[in-house]
């Protein structure tokens, strides 16, 4: 059976999550024979928040075709005015129209096209956007005329919320992971209808952290309530976590999901 191979990553942060990519994202490519891959960026800024053009282009140079995005894609501010210019970088496809950008892309893997939808969800969000399953019936309308190859990445906290999500549009698209909480899953499946689904893809980042931070700003946020700036951690060990989908570019379905969870050693330059 012919197959297309995907490879799909979580919330890089900071440089030295952007530096594991250039380190991983070749190893992996040539190991697994990945035809495509796609990672969330909006925690790849200097601060953990947010994508700029140039970190971008590095990671589109490093072997990836399209770079999702959630909360934190207005956190740098040339972000919130060029957002536009970006080559194949998403934001979630129900803020407002008026919002810069676009919240899905379609890149070609040999003679097949492939469509990449962004979401954000609605529970314990601090953004108001609009019903993430109304955003994704309005734009796999006009999505599934153009290709049966579709993946979502819904950037959302509550578990419940991805999983619900992921149900109803099962059959409909391709592959379904959730992104934000940093944390990897252990349920990725099948859905009944052929999606391939993960509740959280996890993160390319420092383990021993908080999401990637060093934990003891949080810590002092946590004990006094005070406003405290997080700093990334750039030392190892780091966590490279995601997963790879293997679709029919007949029918769509999805044919196979595998967990990606690597723990690195080595120092990373940045």
């Amino acid at each position: 059976m012919q197959k297309l191979r995907f490879l799909f990553l979580g919330d890089i942060v900071g440089p030295s999550g952007v530096a594991l990519m250039k380190r991983w994202i070749p190893r992996l490519k040539e190991k697994h024979k990945v035809d495509a891959v796609i990672v969330n960026g909006e925690n790849a800024g200097k601060n953990g928040k947010g994508i700029t053009e140039a970190i971008a282009k590095d990671l589109l140079s490093y072997g990836v075709s399209m770079i999702t995005t959630g909360n934190h894609i207005w956190a740098q501010e040339e972000t919130r005015h060029s957002l536009s210019r970006y080559k194949n970088v998403l934001r979630p496809i129900n803020y407002p129209t008026r919002c810069p950008g676009k919240g899905y892309g379609l890149f070609t893997v040999g003679s097949y096209e492939v469509a990449v939808i962004n979401v954000q969800g609605q529970a314990f969000m601090f953004d108001k956007v609009e019903c993430p399953l109304r955003a994704l019936d309005s734009i796999l309308t006009y999505v599934s005329s153009k290709t049966r190859i579709i993946l979502v990445d819904f950037h959302a906290e509550a578990t419940a919320e991805k999983i619900v999500a992921a149900l109803y549009v099962d059959g409909r698209v391709s592959g379904f992971v959730g992104t934000h909480t940093h944390v990897q899953t252990a349920d990725e499946r099948i859905l009944p209808q052929g999606t391939a689904f993960i509740t959280d893809l996890g993160a390319c980042a420092a383990v021993h952290s908080s999401l990637g931070m060093k934990y003891e700003s949080i810590l002092q946020r946590t004990l006094t309530q005070m406003p405290v700036r997080a700093e990334v951690i750039k030392y190892p060990p780091f966590n490279v976590n995601g997963v790879l989908i293997d679709i029919n570019p007949t029918t769509g379905k999805a044919i196979a999901i595998e967990r990606v969870h690597i723990v690195d050693e080595e120092p990373v330059l940045e």
